[in-house]
């Protein structure tokens, strides 16, 4: 499940950016920040959480990572 899910909220994380961030790129690990999502991203990506999986997050500090994100929509769940 948690791979399938990084694979979902990977393919989020492009569309988001519109493909300025790749779904490779963000399973890469790094921050997603350095990767270029930025503050409008990180509210589109929330709410893309949001209405895909029901469940709502926070990306603040320490939460920049696809493995982070990835951790907190499974706790969810």
């Amino acid at each position: 499940m948690t791979a399938e899910l990084s694979g979902r909220l990977a393919a989020l994380v492009h569309d988001v950016t519109g493909g300025s961030v790749t779904a490779d790129q963000a399973l890469t690990g790094g921050s997603l920040r350095t990767l270029g999502l930025d503050s409008l991203g990180a509210l589109r990506l929330i709410d893309a959480i949001d209405l895909e999986f029901g469940v709502e997050i926070d990306l603040g500090s320490g939460s920049d990572t696809l493995d982070a994100i990835t951790r907190m929509v499974a706790d969810r769940l």
